[in-house]
């Protein structure tokens, strides 16, 4: 999966909380995914802003993977 892609399924399901590679502060409850040198970190945060379940990759595509099905889960949690 490529960044493109990734943000159009973003867009397309209308899927929210979540940091795009440190756009902004970490916040509560949200899914971050981050480059870190040559990695990607994905991870969420929880209500207390703590990094919780974080997984690292050596392939942008697999942490975008990731990424977007954490974004789902979220979404779907939200509206139960």
């Amino acid at each position: 999966m490529t960044r493109e892609e990734a943000l159009k399924i973003i867009e397309t399901e209308k899927l929210k909380n979540f940091n795009w590679y440190g756009d902004h502060v970490l916040r509560a409850n949200e899914v971050v995914i981050s480059e870190v040198s040559t990695r990607w970190s994905v991870f969420t945060a929880d209500e207390r802003e703590s990094v919780i379940s974080e997984v690292v990759y050596d392939s942008e595509s697999d942490a975008l993977e990731d990424f977007i099905e954490r974004l789902r889960a979220d979404k779907i949690l939200s509206e139960l």
